[in-house]
């Protein structure tokens, strides 16, 4: 067996935790003697009902009703929960902490705002006087592609406030991927830039504000960031004239399962489906994350580079129900340079920077060394999503950034808004492995028989209900909710990774179970292969797929971006001893071929999927929803590259 590497551990930490103490609370409450996480976790999946009542009860969450089940059934899906409360995300999530600082905003411009308790809850106060004086009512939906502002955070808190439904995406995206998503919900109130600067460069966005009013007739009035539109019938209305009539902020309590927001899927290969989560769901669901696995407790300063279209930004504007301060920032994470985040971090104390695995893989290949650069002294955490972190990079962190840090790897996912696999402050971090499966996530890995494994790569599956499941997905009848989750094992939760679990707990991310790639009769997960690539200097950015011809043939391309236009004819021998020593020859492609860029989302994942399609002669834009995508240009090259495949093929 191969020798786990453990590179922190904290009994310190650990001893003064969030979860520490929720243990003992449950040892009281329950009459338990729980000593060790993974005895909690069992606990709370073999009796979700108590797990998810103790949430509500530890958190003081505040209600009014009363219920007799925690849950209807544990039967998936149709679940209901808590049925006879009422509730509010907003008053919850301000109220059951009492910190003055509610949000530290920060931007490329060097631009600083710390905004008050004070200043958020009448700013906020402000935004939903304007959305009941536009006719919004508990259920209409409110849309916005503000950039990561605390406007955003205000005007979502405003919204859940008074019971409406938030639906967020980024200013990067383009009118096309907007509409694709808002026209779906027939937003009542759109929340808009006139423009947002990305990487030193301003790109003015009032051309996409007014397609997107004359595309969905439902949106009645329009609040822009910046100049309101000139020469346009009353819709339009500024940020700053609304949020300078300060007011009150009023709650609505509503009941457990009333929609909160409306979030979506990356909407690679069509349009995006429209995922709505509940406000009580929610509610449990983060406070657990965010306090019992992120430890984030009040004076805390959460920071997550984010954009508002990713549901990383959902998380990060929670953390203030545990009260901590959400610290936000819009831009380039490495404008003007790599260590502008850091500088960042350093100087203003933050306790847990979150960050995606592509960014620390990036600034691995720069050699960006922070250790005798900034301290980092009040750096306890460094979180890292969106795709697997691969073993060099888990290094990295402790060689070039921080030598005594924790290191959450987490992994989850906008379906249900939350990270069901990752943090633990009493747990050790081991290079490679995500250092659990969080609480209340009953998670396993099922084999090609739908039998659970251990120690054994499988499709990632949840077996109970969790209360931040979608309600349902927006204008389904159910039936595209079933097809999507349980169409594979009936009653079970599909989440499309493939995932190995260890027996003590924890566990490893192999990439998505819908791009694996299966050669001779062996299914391989490509991050086991970005894992190695990510340790070659001249690799800069990499996507593998592997495709069914015609006569039964497998053919697995890799594409990879290098370093320079150097001598290509070595990389590619470096790349084939590398795979071939650190996994097997299995894993060694048919071609490696160069490429300018490798076709991603504007969230930044890769597009293994679609280039597939694409690659077996589906046509581009059937192939993938381009609005979608971060860069359609990078399309043209591999358009070409298919035509040869095929051409190949048939020769």
């Amino acid at each position: 067996m191969t020798q786990r590497n453990v590179l922190w551990k904290s009994d310190e930490l650990c001893e003064k935790s969030n979860l520490r103490k929720y243990i003992g609370w449950v040892n009281r409450e329950y009459g338990k003697d729980f000593a060790k996480y993974e005895e909690l976790r069992q606990w709370s999946i073999k009796n979700i009902s108590d797990f998810w009542e103790s949430i509500l009860r530890y958190f003081n969450v505040k209600i009014e009703g009363s219920y007799s089940k925690v849950l209807n059934t544990e039967e998936m899906p149709g679940n209901k929960w808590f049925e006879g409360l009422k509730l509010n995300y907003a008053e919850n999530n301000l109220n059951l902490a009492d910190q003055e600082e509610i949000a530290l905003f920060f931007n490329e411009s060097g631009q600083k705002r710390k905004i008050s308790r004070k200043e958020f809850t009448e700013q906020s106060g402000a935004i939903q006087r304007f959305l009941t004086d536009s006719g919004v009512v508990a259920g209409d939906r409110v849309a916005s592609f503000l950039p990561n502002v605390p406007e955003a955070m205000e005007a979502l808190y405003a919204t859940s406030a008074l019971g409406g439904i938030w639906s967020s995406s980024s200013p990067d995206f383009g009118s096309e991927a907007i509409l694709d998503r808002f026209k779906q919900i027939s937003p009542k109130v759109l929340f808009a830039p006139d423009s947002y600067t990305y990487n030193g460069k301003k790109y003015d966005k009032i051309e996409t504000v007014k397609r997107v009013v004359d595309q969905i007739p439902s949106i009645k009035r329009v609040a822009i960031l910046g100049d309101p539109i000139q020469n346009v019938p009353g819709n339009f209305v500024s940020m700053e004239s609304i949020v300078n009539d300060k007011r009150d902020l009023s709650f609505h309590r509503v009941p457990f399962d009333h929609p909160l927001w409306i979030l979506y899927s990356s909407g690679t290969t069509g349009p995006p489906k429209a995922i709505v989560h509940s406000q009580g769901g929610i509610l449990l669901e983060h406070l657990k994350l965010l306090s019992l696995h992120y430890n984030q407790k009040k004076g805390d300063r959460f920071f997550w580079f984010t954009t508002t279209g990713w549901m990383m930004w959902n998380v990060l504007v929670s953390s203030i129900g545990t009260g901590a301060t959400a610290v936000m920032y819009d831009g380039n994470s490495t404008f003007p340079d790599n260590y502008s985040l850091w500088k960042i971090a350093e100087e203003n104390n933050i306790s847990f920077f979150g960050t995606s695995a592509a960014y620390i893989s990036y600034l691995m290949k720069e050699k960006a060394n922070l250790v005798d650069r900034y301290p980092l002294k009040n750096l306890v955490a460094i979180g890292s999503t969106g795709s697997p972190l691969s073993n060099e990079a888990f290094r990295y962190v402790y060689e070039s950034i921080k030598k005594n840090v924790w290191l959450a790897s987490i992994s989850g996912g906008t379906d249900l808004c939350t990270a069901f696999l990752g943090g633990c402050a009493c747990l050790p971090v081991i290079e490679g492995e995500l250092q659990c499966i969080d609480l209340g996530a009953d998670i396993h890995s099922f084999d090609e028989e739908g039998a659970p494994v251990l120690d054994q790569v499988g499709e990632l599956v949840i077996k109970k209900p969790m209360p931040s499941m979608p309600i349902y997905l927006w204008n389904d009848n159910g039936e595209k909710l079933k097809e999507t989750y349980f169409s594979n094992y009936p009653g079970v939760w599909r989440h499309g990774d493939w995932l190995s679990i260890t027996q003590d707990g924890s566990a490893t991310i192999y990439g998505r179970s819908d791009s694996t790639l299966k050669r001779r009769g062996i299914r391989i997960g490509t991050a086991e292969i970005y894992g190695v690539l990510d340790g070659i200097d001249e690799i800069r950015d990499s996507i593998i797929v592997g495709i069914e011809l015609e006569g039964g043939e497998y053919y697995m391309p890799l594409f990879v971006v290098t370093e320079n236009t150097g001598d290509f004819e070595k990389v590619k021998k470096n790349i084939v001893k590398s795979l071939r020593v650190a996994l097997s020859p299995r894993h060694v492609p048919d071609e490696i071929i160069r490429v300018a860029q490798i076709p991603r989302t504007i969230n930044g994942k890769k597009m293994e999927v679609p280039l597939k399609k694409l690659l077996m002669g589906i046509p581009a834009e059937r192939a993938m929803n381009l609005g979608s995508m971060a860069n359609p240009e990078s399309l043209k090259e591999f358009s070409d590259i298919a035509k040869r495949i095929r051409t190949k093929q048939h020769q």
